[in-house]
Protein backbone atom coordinates (compact mmCIF):
# COMPACT_ATOMS: atom_id res chain seq x y z
CA UNK A 1 0.00 0.00 0.00
CA UNK A 2 2.23 2.59 -1.02
CA UNK A 3 2.17 5.78 -0.51
CA UNK A 4 -0.67 8.65 0.90
CA UNK A 5 -3.35 9.54 -1.27
CA UNK A 6 -5.45 12.51 -0.73
CA UNK A 7 -8.87 11.27 0.51
CA UNK A 8 -8.36 8.13 -0.44
CA UNK A 9 -7.86 5.05 2.01
CA UNK A 10 -5.40 2.00 2.58
CA UNK A 11 -5.32 -1.20 5.18
CA UNK A 12 -5.29 -2.88 6.66
CA UNK A 13 -5.00 -3.62 7.35
CA UNK A 14 -6.26 -1.35 9.16
CA UNK A 15 -8.01 1.66 11.42
CA UNK A 16 -10.60 3.23 14.08
CA UNK A 17 -11.98 6.72 15.14
CA UNK A 18 -13.80 8.37 18.02
CA UNK A 19 -17.06 10.23 18.85
CA UNK A 20 -17.53 13.88 19.23
CA UNK A 21 -17.43 15.79 22.41
CA UNK A 22 -21.27 16.03 21.74
CA UNK A 23 -21.60 12.20 21.31
CA UNK A 24 -20.49 12.42 25.15
CA UNK A 25 -22.27 14.07 26.81
CA UNK A 26 -21.35 13.85 30.67
CA UNK A 27 -18.13 12.82 30.10
CA UNK A 28 -14.97 14.44 31.51
CA UNK A 29 -12.16 14.98 29.61
CA UNK A 30 -9.04 13.91 30.25
CA UNK A 31 -7.89 18.06 30.74
CA UNK A 32 -10.31 18.32 33.50
CA UNK A 33 -9.14 18.32 37.24
CA UNK A 34 -8.46 14.49 38.46
CA UNK A 35 -11.25 14.62 41.18
CA UNK A 36 -13.57 15.17 38.45
CA UNK A 37 -12.45 12.17 36.41
CA UNK A 38 -12.62 9.92 39.67
CA UNK A 39 -15.48 6.95 40.70
CA UNK A 40 -19.40 8.10 39.77
CA UNK A 41 -18.33 11.57 38.20
CA UNK A 42 -17.00 10.03 35.20
CA UNK A 43 -19.96 8.47 33.03
CA UNK A 44 -20.72 6.66 36.18
CA UNK A 45 -18.07 4.28 37.04
CA UNK A 46 -18.47 2.75 40.83
CA UNK A 47 -14.98 2.93 41.56
CA UNK A 48 -13.12 6.04 43.65
CA UNK A 49 -10.23 4.72 41.75
CA UNK A 50 -9.31 6.89 38.96
CA UNK A 51 -9.11 4.65 35.61
CA UNK A 52 -5.46 5.13 35.09
CA UNK A 53 -4.43 4.48 38.50
CA UNK A 54 -6.50 0.47 37.58
CA UNK A 55 -4.76 -0.11 34.31
CA UNK A 56 -1.45 0.67 35.76
CA UNK A 57 -1.80 -1.39 38.78
CA UNK A 58 -2.02 -4.62 36.31
CA UNK A 59 1.16 -5.94 36.24
CA UNK A 60 3.37 -5.75 33.23
CA UNK A 61 1.46 -2.36 32.33
CA UNK A 62 2.79 0.54 32.17
CA UNK A 63 2.54 3.96 30.97
CA UNK A 64 4.12 5.97 27.73
CA UNK A 65 1.73 8.87 27.82
CA UNK A 66 -1.70 9.86 28.21
CA UNK A 67 -3.01 12.18 25.95
CA UNK A 68 -6.49 14.62 25.86
CA UNK A 69 -9.64 14.18 24.24
CA UNK A 70 -13.02 15.74 24.72
CA UNK A 71 -15.18 12.93 26.23
CA UNK A 72 -12.38 10.29 26.59
CA UNK A 73 -9.50 9.28 28.32
CA UNK A 74 -6.83 8.61 25.82
CA UNK A 75 -3.81 6.19 27.08
CA UNK A 76 -0.79 5.32 24.84
CA UNK A 77 0.99 2.10 27.06
CA UNK A 78 3.12 -0.71 26.97
CA UNK A 79 2.24 -4.48 28.24
CA UNK A 80 4.94 -7.41 29.16
CA UNK A 81 4.12 -9.94 26.52
CA UNK A 82 6.48 -13.34 26.60
CA UNK A 83 7.95 -13.71 23.36
CA UNK A 84 6.79 -17.29 23.06
CA UNK A 85 3.38 -18.25 24.64
CA UNK A 86 4.26 -21.66 25.27
CA UNK A 87 7.30 -21.08 27.03
CA UNK A 88 6.56 -17.72 28.65
CA UNK A 89 9.93 -18.15 30.98
CA UNK A 90 12.25 -18.20 27.76
CA UNK A 91 11.95 -13.74 27.86
CA UNK A 92 9.56 -10.45 27.27
CA UNK A 93 9.21 -8.34 24.64
CA UNK A 94 7.04 -4.69 25.47
CA UNK A 95 3.76 -4.70 23.35
CA UNK A 96 2.41 -1.74 22.34
CA UNK A 97 -1.60 -0.06 22.57
CA UNK A 98 -3.57 2.04 23.11
CA UNK A 99 -7.34 2.47 25.11
CA UNK A 100 -9.64 5.49 24.07
CA UNK A 101 -11.27 5.11 27.60
CA UNK A 102 -14.83 5.77 27.97
CA UNK A 103 -16.49 4.40 30.29
CA UNK A 104 -16.30 0.88 32.58
CA UNK A 105 -20.12 0.65 31.73
CA UNK A 106 -19.93 0.79 28.27
CA UNK A 107 -18.58 -2.11 25.79
CA UNK A 108 -15.50 -2.46 24.44
CA UNK A 109 -13.74 -3.12 20.77
CA UNK A 110 -10.73 -4.58 20.33
CA UNK A 111 -9.07 -3.15 17.24
CA UNK A 112 -6.09 -4.66 15.40
CA UNK A 113 -4.46 -3.39 12.02
CA UNK A 114 -2.25 -6.15 12.01
CA UNK A 115 0.84 -3.39 11.62
CA UNK A 116 1.99 -0.87 14.13
CA UNK A 117 -0.65 1.26 16.29
CA UNK A 118 -1.34 4.69 15.67
CA UNK A 119 -0.85 6.46 18.64
CA UNK A 120 -3.24 8.93 18.10
CA UNK A 121 -6.87 8.88 19.35
CA UNK A 122 -8.89 7.41 16.91
CA UNK A 123 -12.29 4.75 16.54
CA UNK A 124 -13.51 1.71 14.63
CA UNK A 125 -16.72 1.82 13.10
CA UNK A 126 -18.00 -0.87 15.73
CA UNK A 127 -16.35 1.31 18.56
CA UNK A 128 -18.47 4.43 16.95
CA UNK A 129 -21.80 2.49 16.63
CA UNK A 130 -21.87 1.22 20.29
CA UNK A 131 -20.19 3.97 21.64
CA UNK A 132 -17.67 2.18 24.09
CA UNK A 133 -14.46 2.06 25.12
CA UNK A 134 -11.53 1.06 22.37
CA UNK A 135 -8.25 -1.20 23.22
CA UNK A 136 -5.68 -0.96 20.32
CA UNK A 137 -2.47 -3.09 19.97
CA UNK A 138 0.31 -3.15 17.83
CA UNK A 139 1.14 -6.36 16.03
CA UNK A 140 3.97 -8.49 17.29
CA UNK A 141 7.43 -8.12 15.53
CA UNK A 142 6.09 -4.52 14.23
CA UNK A 143 8.52 -1.83 15.80
CA UNK A 144 9.00 -1.04 18.71
CA UNK A 145 6.46 -4.04 19.55
CA UNK A 146 9.36 -6.47 18.49
CA UNK A 147 11.53 -8.48 20.68
CA UNK A 148 15.33 -8.40 21.10
CA UNK A 149 17.31 -10.34 19.61
CA UNK A 150 14.33 -11.42 17.10
CA UNK A 151 13.31 -15.13 16.63
CA UNK A 152 11.02 -14.69 13.78
CA UNK A 153 9.63 -18.34 14.23
CA UNK A 154 7.89 -16.59 16.94
CA UNK A 155 6.03 -14.42 14.81
CA UNK A 156 2.78 -16.68 13.73
CA UNK A 157 -1.25 -15.99 14.07
CA UNK A 158 -1.38 -18.43 17.53
CA UNK A 159 1.50 -16.61 19.32
CA UNK A 160 -0.70 -13.13 17.96
CA UNK A 161 -3.75 -13.84 18.96
CA UNK A 162 -2.45 -15.20 22.56
CA UNK A 163 -1.00 -11.67 22.84
CA UNK A 164 -4.79 -10.63 22.29
CA UNK A 165 -6.03 -13.09 24.56
CA UNK A 166 -3.48 -11.58 27.51
CA UNK A 167 -4.56 -8.66 27.03
CA UNK A 168 -8.26 -8.92 27.16
CA UNK A 169 -7.66 -11.21 29.92
CA UNK A 170 -5.98 -8.28 32.19
CA UNK A 171 -8.09 -5.45 30.87
CA UNK A 172 -11.57 -7.45 31.33
CA UNK A 173 -11.41 -7.18 35.24
CA UNK A 174 -11.82 -3.46 34.62
CA UNK A 175 -14.01 -3.35 31.77
CA UNK A 176 -16.34 -5.94 32.65
CA UNK A 177 -19.19 -5.41 29.95
CA UNK A 178 -19.17 -7.11 26.02
CA UNK A 179 -16.33 -6.38 23.85
CA UNK A 180 -16.17 -7.10 20.03
CA UNK A 181 -13.06 -7.44 18.12
CA UNK A 182 -12.71 -6.11 14.81
CA UNK A 183 -10.09 -4.81 12.17
CA UNK A 184 -9.75 -3.78 8.92
CA UNK A 185 -7.35 -6.07 5.86
CA UNK A 186 -4.88 -7.56 8.31
CA UNK A 187 -6.66 -6.16 10.89
CA UNK A 188 -10.38 -8.22 9.87
CA UNK A 189 -7.76 -11.47 9.07
CA UNK A 190 -6.33 -10.76 12.99
CA UNK A 191 -9.63 -10.47 14.22
CA UNK A 192 -10.52 -13.67 12.73
CA UNK A 193 -7.24 -15.43 13.80
CA UNK A 194 -8.27 -14.72 17.26
CA UNK A 195 -11.96 -16.05 17.46
CA UNK A 196 -10.32 -19.41 16.25
CA UNK A 197 -7.86 -19.50 18.54
CA UNK A 198 -9.59 -18.05 21.50
CA UNK A 199 -13.48 -18.39 20.34
CA UNK A 200 -14.74 -17.92 24.27
CA UNK A 201 -12.98 -14.24 24.59
CA UNK A 202 -15.13 -11.91 22.44
CA UNK A 203 -19.17 -11.83 22.06
CA UNK A 204 -18.56 -10.95 18.28
CA UNK A 205 -16.36 -10.60 15.39
CA UNK A 206 -16.43 -7.53 12.75
CA UNK A 207 -13.55 -7.82 10.27
CA UNK A 208 -13.66 -5.57 6.97
CA UNK A 209 -11.95 -6.42 3.66
CA UNK A 210 -10.08 -9.58 5.08
CA UNK A 211 -8.42 -11.65 2.64
CA UNK A 212 -8.70 -15.62 2.99
CA UNK A 213 -6.10 -17.09 0.99
CA UNK A 214 -6.85 -20.67 1.36
CA UNK A 215 -4.44 -22.26 -1.62
CA UNK A 216 -1.45 -20.36 -1.87
CA UNK A 217 -0.94 -21.85 -4.85
CA UNK A 218 -4.58 -21.41 -7.03
CA UNK A 219 -5.25 -17.49 -7.42
CA UNK A 220 -7.51 -17.31 -10.20
CA UNK A 221 -9.90 -15.48 -8.23
CA UNK A 222 -7.61 -12.76 -9.05
CA UNK A 223 -7.57 -13.18 -12.34
CA UNK A 224 -11.12 -13.28 -12.46
CA UNK A 225 -11.69 -10.22 -10.87
CA UNK A 226 -8.86 -8.08 -12.33
CA UNK A 227 -10.88 -9.58 -15.89
CA UNK A 228 -14.24 -7.87 -14.71
CA UNK A 229 -13.37 -4.58 -12.26
CA UNK A 230 -14.96 -1.46 -12.86
CA UNK A 231 -15.68 -0.52 -16.60
CA UNK A 232 -13.73 -1.65 -19.78
CA UNK A 233 -12.58 1.80 -20.35
CA UNK A 234 -11.27 2.11 -16.56
CA UNK A 235 -9.39 -1.35 -17.10
CA UNK A 236 -8.18 -0.61 -20.69
CA UNK A 237 -6.66 3.16 -19.02
CA UNK A 238 -5.10 1.28 -16.22
CA UNK A 239 -3.17 -1.31 -18.41
CA UNK A 240 -2.03 1.28 -20.81
CA UNK A 241 -0.25 3.24 -18.38
CA UNK A 242 1.06 0.39 -16.96
CA UNK A 243 2.45 -1.01 -20.24
CA UNK A 244 4.36 2.09 -20.93
CA UNK A 245 5.26 2.45 -18.01
CA UNK A 246 7.67 -1.26 -18.92
CA UNK A 247 8.31 0.37 -22.70
CA UNK A 248 9.89 3.47 -21.22
CA UNK A 249 11.99 1.85 -18.33
CA UNK A 250 15.02 2.85 -19.28
CA UNK A 251 13.72 6.65 -19.01
CA UNK A 252 11.63 6.45 -16.73
CA UNK A 253 14.22 3.91 -14.22
CA UNK A 254 16.79 7.55 -15.08
CA UNK A 255 14.07 9.35 -12.99
CA UNK A 256 14.16 6.50 -10.52
CA UNK A 257 18.17 6.37 -9.62
CA UNK A 258 17.84 10.42 -9.36
CA UNK A 259 14.81 9.97 -7.09
CA UNK A 260 16.73 6.58 -5.12
CA UNK A 261 20.39 8.92 -4.95
CA UNK A 262 18.38 12.15 -3.36
CA UNK A 263 16.62 10.17 -0.89
CA UNK A 264 19.00 8.01 0.15
CA UNK A 265 17.15 4.70 -1.11
CA UNK A 266 18.94 1.25 -1.71
CA UNK A 267 18.10 -2.19 -3.25
CA UNK A 268 19.61 -4.92 -1.05
CA UNK A 269 16.88 -6.94 -0.20
CA UNK A 270 15.44 -7.19 -3.10
CA UNK A 271 18.20 -7.12 -5.10
CA UNK A 272 18.15 -4.26 -8.00
CA UNK A 273 16.64 -0.79 -8.33
CA UNK A 274 15.53 -2.72 -11.71
CA UNK A 275 13.28 -5.63 -9.67
CA UNK A 276 12.17 -2.59 -7.27
CA UNK A 277 11.03 -0.21 -10.34
CA UNK A 278 9.51 -3.39 -12.10
CA UNK A 279 7.61 -4.40 -8.84
CA UNK A 280 6.31 -0.90 -8.42
CA UNK A 281 4.79 -0.67 -11.48
CA UNK A 282 3.01 -4.64 -11.38
CA UNK A 283 0.91 -3.21 -8.28
CA UNK A 284 -0.34 -0.08 -10.24
CA UNK A 285 -3.77 -1.71 -11.70
CA UNK A 286 -4.11 -3.48 -8.16
CA UNK A 287 -3.34 -0.24 -6.04
CA UNK A 288 -5.63 1.65 -8.11
CA UNK A 289 -8.73 -0.75 -7.46
CA UNK A 290 -7.50 -1.03 -3.78
CA UNK A 291 -7.54 2.49 -3.31
CA UNK A 292 -9.50 4.18 -5.39
CA UNK A 293 -12.92 4.08 -7.03
CA UNK A 294 -14.20 4.04 -10.53
CA UNK A 295 -14.56 7.87 -10.37
CA UNK A 296 -11.04 8.12 -9.60
CA UNK A 297 -10.37 6.46 -13.27
CA UNK A 298 -11.01 9.89 -14.92
CA UNK A 299 -7.61 11.22 -13.22
CA UNK A 300 -5.79 8.37 -15.30
CA UNK A 301 -3.91 8.97 -18.57
CA UNK A 302 -6.57 8.58 -21.48
CA UNK A 303 -4.25 7.64 -23.91
CA UNK A 304 -1.05 5.98 -22.37
CA UNK A 305 0.95 6.15 -25.62
CA UNK A 306 0.75 9.94 -26.11
CA UNK A 307 1.38 10.67 -22.49
CA UNK A 308 4.63 12.10 -21.17
CA UNK A 309 7.07 10.08 -19.03
CA UNK A 310 6.14 12.75 -16.27
CA UNK A 311 2.51 12.32 -16.48
CA UNK A 312 3.45 8.22 -16.54
CA UNK A 313 5.58 8.47 -13.78
CA UNK A 314 3.75 10.43 -11.48
CA UNK A 315 0.50 8.47 -12.36
CA UNK A 316 1.96 5.03 -11.37
CA UNK A 317 4.38 7.16 -8.31
CA UNK A 318 1.16 8.42 -6.78
CA UNK A 319 -0.79 4.97 -6.75
CA UNK A 320 2.19 2.19 -6.20
CA UNK A 321 4.66 4.50 -4.94
CA UNK A 322 8.45 3.95 -6.23
CA UNK A 323 9.70 4.03 -2.56
CA UNK A 324 7.80 1.09 -1.76
CA UNK A 325 10.58 -1.34 -2.38
CA UNK A 326 13.35 0.09 -1.55
CA UNK A 327 15.20 -1.17 1.65
CA UNK A 328 14.07 1.95 3.34
CA UNK A 329 10.22 1.40 2.49
CA UNK A 330 10.55 -2.44 2.72
CA UNK A 331 12.03 -2.53 6.57
CA UNK A 332 8.63 -1.61 8.16
CA UNK A 333 6.81 -3.93 6.63
CA UNK A 334 9.32 -7.49 7.40
CA UNK A 335 6.97 -8.65 9.61
CA UNK A 336 3.94 -8.13 7.01
CA UNK A 337 5.95 -9.94 4.45
CA UNK A 338 7.56 -12.42 6.85
CA UNK A 339 3.71 -13.72 7.49
CA UNK A 340 2.67 -13.58 3.94
CA UNK A 341 5.57 -16.44 2.94
CA UNK A 342 5.05 -18.30 6.01
CA UNK A 343 1.73 -18.52 6.48
CA UNK A 344 -0.97 -16.19 5.30
CA UNK A 345 -0.40 -16.68 1.85
CA UNK A 346 0.09 -13.74 -1.21
CA UNK A 347 -1.52 -13.42 -4.70
CA UNK A 348 0.40 -14.17 -7.94
CA UNK A 349 -1.89 -12.75 -10.66
CA UNK A 350 -1.08 -13.15 -14.67
CA UNK A 351 -1.80 -9.48 -15.82
CA UNK A 352 -2.08 -11.00 -19.19
CA UNK A 353 -2.28 -7.44 -20.95
CA UNK A 354 1.19 -7.13 -20.55
CA UNK A 355 2.36 -9.64 -22.66
CA UNK A 356 6.39 -10.31 -22.36
CA UNK A 357 6.68 -6.83 -20.67
CA UNK A 358 7.67 -8.62 -17.27
CA UNK A 359 11.19 -9.30 -16.37
CA UNK A 360 10.13 -10.81 -12.99
CA UNK A 361 6.42 -11.70 -12.88
CA UNK A 362 4.65 -11.37 -9.34
CA UNK A 363 7.60 -11.20 -7.08
CA UNK A 364 6.85 -13.70 -4.33
CA UNK A 365 7.22 -12.46 0.12
CA UNK A 366 10.89 -14.49 0.16
CA UNK A 367 12.50 -11.49 -1.79
CA UNK A 368 11.24 -8.57 0.31
CA UNK A 369 12.49 -10.45 3.40
CA UNK A 370 16.20 -10.33 4.04
CA UNK A 371 17.82 -13.21 3.63
CA UNK A 372 19.41 -13.48 7.04
CA UNK A 373 15.55 -14.35 8.15
CA UNK A 374 14.87 -17.93 7.20
CA UNK A 375 11.04 -18.74 5.79
CA UNK A 376 9.11 -21.84 5.22
CA UNK A 377 5.51 -21.72 4.71
CA UNK A 378 3.00 -23.29 6.02
CA UNK A 379 0.03 -25.16 4.16
CA UNK A 380 -1.98 -26.10 6.44
CA UNK A 381 -2.60 -22.46 8.07
CA UNK A 382 -5.30 -20.79 6.59
CA UNK A 383 -6.66 -24.38 5.62
CA UNK A 384 -7.91 -24.51 9.44
CA UNK A 385 -8.64 -21.11 9.69
CA UNK A 386 -11.17 -21.17 7.01
CA UNK A 387 -12.52 -24.27 7.64
CA UNK A 388 -13.02 -23.21 11.40
CA UNK A 389 -14.78 -20.36 9.95
CA UNK A 390 -17.19 -22.58 8.15
CA UNK A 391 -17.96 -24.73 10.84
CA UNK A 392 -18.02 -22.50 13.81
CA UNK A 393 -18.10 -19.17 13.44
CA UNK A 394 -20.57 -17.49 15.68
CA UNK A 395 -21.59 -13.55 15.61
CA UNK A 396 -18.86 -13.28 13.16
CA UNK A 397 -19.68 -10.04 10.14
CA UNK A 398 -17.59 -10.03 7.43
CA UNK A 399 -18.01 -6.72 4.95
CA UNK A 400 -15.90 -6.51 1.98
CA UNK A 401 -15.52 -4.24 -1.11
CA UNK A 402 -17.27 -5.16 -4.71
CA UNK A 403 -14.24 -3.66 -6.46
CA UNK A 404 -11.46 -4.79 -3.74
CA UNK A 405 -8.98 -6.79 -5.15
CA UNK A 406 -8.62 -8.53 -1.57
CA UNK A 407 -11.88 -9.11 -1.62
CA UNK A 408 -11.33 -11.16 -4.56
CA UNK A 409 -10.69 -14.38 -2.08
CA UNK A 410 -13.02 -13.72 0.86
CA UNK A 411 -14.17 -15.60 4.07
CA UNK A 412 -17.39 -17.72 3.25
CA UNK A 413 -19.82 -19.02 6.30
CA UNK A 414 -20.55 -22.74 6.23
CA UNK A 415 -23.81 -24.80 7.05
CA UNK A 416 -21.93 -24.81 11.06
CA UNK A 417 -21.98 -20.95 11.41
CA UNK A 418 -24.83 -19.23 13.55
CA UNK A 419 -25.92 -15.46 13.58
CA UNK A 420 -23.18 -14.73 11.65
CA UNK A 421 -22.98 -12.97 8.00
CA UNK A 422 -21.34 -11.45 5.43
CA UNK A 423 -22.29 -8.10 3.09
CA UNK A 424 -20.56 -6.50 0.27
CA UNK A 425 -20.42 -2.99 -0.61
CA UNK A 426 -21.65 -2.41 -3.67
CA UNK A 427 -18.70 -0.49 -5.71
CA UNK A 428 -16.14 -0.37 -2.58
CA UNK A 429 -12.52 -0.57 -2.28
CA UNK A 430 -10.34 -1.55 0.40
CA UNK A 431 -12.02 1.27 2.84
CA UNK A 432 -15.46 -0.35 3.10
CA UNK A 433 -17.44 -0.23 5.78
CA UNK A 434 -20.90 -0.94 6.91
CA UNK A 435 -22.34 2.53 6.64
CA UNK A 436 -21.66 1.61 2.71
CA UNK A 437 -24.00 -0.66 2.55
CA UNK A 438 -27.41 -0.40 1.30
CA UNK A 439 -29.46 1.04 3.96
CA UNK A 440 -31.77 -2.33 4.32
CA UNK A 441 -28.01 -3.90 4.95
CA UNK A 442 -27.21 -1.35 6.63
CA UNK A 443 -29.57 -1.42 9.35
CA UNK A 444 -29.59 -4.89 9.83
CA UNK A 445 -25.91 -5.09 10.39
CA UNK A 446 -25.60 -2.12 12.84
CA UNK A 447 -28.50 -3.79 14.73
CA UNK A 448 -26.60 -6.91 14.97
CA UNK A 449 -23.43 -4.76 16.07
CA UNK A 450 -25.63 -3.61 18.62
CA UNK A 451 -27.03 -6.70 19.94
CA UNK A 452 -23.44 -8.33 20.02
CA UNK A 453 -22.35 -5.29 22.09
CA UNK A 454 -25.36 -6.03 24.76
CA UNK A 455 -26.76 -2.30 23.88
CA UNK A 456 -29.47 -2.23 21.46
CA UNK A 457 -32.38 0.37 21.92
CA UNK A 458 -35.82 -1.60 22.71
CA UNK A 459 -36.82 0.29 19.44
CA UNK A 460 -33.89 -1.42 17.83
CA UNK A 461 -34.48 -5.13 19.51
CA UNK A 462 -38.46 -4.52 18.16
CA UNK A 463 -37.33 -3.75 14.85
CA UNK A 464 -33.79 -3.57 14.23
CA UNK A 465 -34.13 -0.98 10.61
CA UNK A 466 -33.86 1.39 13.22
CA UNK A 467 -30.82 0.88 14.64
CA UNK A 468 -28.37 3.78 14.27
CA UNK A 469 -24.80 4.12 15.74
CA UNK A 470 -25.02 5.64 19.29
CA UNK A 471 -22.32 8.02 18.95
CA UNK A 472 -22.19 11.05 16.59
CA UNK A 473 -19.75 10.83 13.54
CA UNK A 474 -16.42 12.51 14.28
CA UNK A 475 -14.65 13.76 10.92
CA UNK A 476 -11.26 14.30 13.06
CA UNK A 477 -11.71 10.11 14.37
CA UNK A 478 -13.88 8.37 12.57
CA UNK A 479 -12.99 7.35 8.79
CA UNK A 480 -16.12 7.37 6.06
CA UNK A 481 -16.90 4.12 3.81
CA UNK A 482 -14.51 4.66 0.99
CA UNK A 483 -11.53 6.07 3.43
CA UNK A 484 -8.43 3.97 3.78
CA UNK A 485 -5.42 5.26 5.28
CA UNK A 486 -2.24 5.24 2.97
CA UNK A 487 1.76 3.76 4.01
CA UNK A 488 4.34 2.93 2.06
CA UNK A 489 3.42 -0.73 0.78
CA UNK A 490 1.28 -1.45 -2.20
CA UNK A 491 0.64 -4.78 -2.24
CA UNK A 492 -0.62 -5.81 1.71
CA UNK A 493 -3.89 -5.98 2.82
Amino acid sequence: MRKALTGVLSLAVLIGTVGAAGASAGAATAAEPAAKRNGAAVGGEASNEDIKDRILAIPGMSLIEEKPYAGYRYFVLNYTQPVDHRRPSKGTFQQRLTLLHKDVSRPTVFFTSGYNVSTNPSRSEPTQIVDGNQVSLEYRFFTPSRPAPADWSKLDIWQAASDQHRVFTALKKIYGKKWLATGGSKGGMTATYFERFYPKDMDGVVAYVAPNDVNNKEDSAYDRFFRDVGTKECRDKLAGVQREALIRRAPLQKKFKEQAAANGWTFNTVGSLDRAYEATVMDYVWAFWQYSLLADCADIPAVAKKATDDDIWNSVDGISGFSAYADQGLATYTPYYYQAGTQLGSPDIRQPWLGNLSRYGYQPPRNFVPRSIPMEFDRGAMRDIDRWVKRNARQMMYVNGENDPWSAEPFRLGHGARDSAVYTVPGGNHGSKVSGLPEAQKAEATAAILRWAGVAPAAVEADPAKAKPLAKFDSRLDRRNGEVERDEATLRP
